[in-house]
């Protein structure tokens, strides 16, 4: 099967690296998704290890259309016998970009009669409505320029959703990103698990708690469900065995050095709650503190941080001189690394020194910079 992973902009190479460490080598990235080819197995693979990618989709046809009648005859065309049963719940994903077809609701109709049509001939039922009330089935059209790219969702609920995160704060980061955001960082807990690594702004917890999973390898998807998990058609030891295998690849047994502090005891206390959740709590050392003022005896250590932006959370007066302090302190460990993910204008202003690298992200919609700050290497390094 062709399988498609949707990626967030700017993480394409991100996750192209962490297919490549997943054992998928030819992993091409076209229109902000990523094609490998793969079975079943590899589709409980990608769900269960893979920790930037949005989704993994079964990629089912493509076919030019510019007409509702040309998107209906290759919708119809598609086997959804073999996919979809009498009871299916059917729910249609669609977007329209460039195309002559740009009513993505109108398309989503033309699209889901065609699907009912096709089951309602091939299976005989002699009726064209169905009660859709057994498993999930999502299937996703995506028109770009004429042509029609059909699929089949095997995720149901996004990835980034691991299932440790229960409770809510203000303006939350996702998980997939943070992940990437870390991947993106000199945190290689494989070659050097004493380097700490802090989060003076921790929130929910997200990113130190994304930290102890990659540090002891803790598969993301290992402890919640997909839509794939309920088609009768897919083999049922897939998912049981690639879940196996994520448990053998683990490594509790390593020493780390997690820090997430955040000046809202409350925030602290829900990041505990994620943290046992996510069965990384003894990896993680939380606290109540003031980033402003961050200190850390600890050499060569790395700040990963998702501040305040100022247009959600506070005044942006409030973030402006916030930032000036955390600078402050940041400037004070001249053997740390940091990297800041802010959507405030003229970040580097304020922080009081310019980023050794930028770049563009989104988090919750918002244009966001992830901004790089190299410390001094270790003098063992070669």
């Amino acid at each position: 099967m062709e399988l498609l992973i949707p990626v967030a902009a700017g993480l394409e190479q991100t996750v192209k690296r962490q297919l490549n460490r997943l054992g998928y080598e030819k992993c091409p990235a076209d229109n902000g998704r990523i094609c490998i080819e793969g079975d079943w197995l590899d589709v409980a693979r990608l769900n269960v290890m893979l920790r930037s990618g949005e989704r993994v989709l079964v990629k089912l046809a493509q076919f030019p259309a510019t007409t509702f009648d040309e998107l209906y005859e290759g919708m119809y065309a598609i086997r959804w016998e073999d996919y979809l049963e009498m009871d299916s719940q059917i729910r249609m994903d669609g977007k329209c970009l460039q195309s002559v077809l740009g009513a993505i609701k109108a398309c989503g109709g033309v699209a889901k009669k065609a699907i009912i049509s096709r089951l309602a001939d091939k299976k005989k039922t002699g009726r064209q409505t169905f009660t859709e009330t057994g498993a999930r089935s999502i299937v996703g059209f995506s028109i770009y320029r004429n042509e029609v790219i059909v699929s089949l969702d095997t995720s149901g609920d996004g990835l980034h959703k691991r299932g440790y995160r229960t409770l809510s704060v203000a303006a939350p980061l996702k998980e997939t990103l943070a992940a990437a955001i870390l991947d993106n960082t000199f945190y290689n807990p494989e070659k050097d698990s004493e380097k700490p690594l802090a989060d003076p702004f921790c929130g929910s917890g997200t990113f130190p708690i994304e930290a102890a999973m990659k540090a002891w390898n803790i598969a993301p998807g290992l402890h919640r469900s997909f839509d794939f998990e309920g088609w009768a058609f897919v083999p049922k030891d897939c998912l049981k065995n690639a879940r196996a295998e994520a448990r053998d690849n683990e490594r509790k047994d390593r020493a780390v050095h997690i820090f997430g502090s955040d000046i809202n005891p409350k925030n602290v206390e829900i990041a505990k709650t994620h943290a046992r959740q996510a069965g990384v709590a003894d990896a993680i050392h939380f606290s109540v503190a003031d980033a402003r003022n961050f200190r850390s005896t600890q050499p060569y250590g790395i700040l990963v941080c998702n501040p305040p932006y100022g247009e959600r959370l506070s005044d942006t007066q409030e973030v402006r001189a916030l930032m000036r302090k955390f600078g402050e302190a940041y400037r004070a460990l001249p053997d740390w690394n940091a990297y800041v993910l802010t959507s405030l204008p003229e970040f580097e202003r304020w922080f009081g020194k310019s980023a050794d690298k930028r770049k563009q992200l989104s988090n919750a919609n918002l244009l966001c910079g992830l901004y790089s700050y190299f410390g001094k290497p270790p003098k063992n390094n070669n």
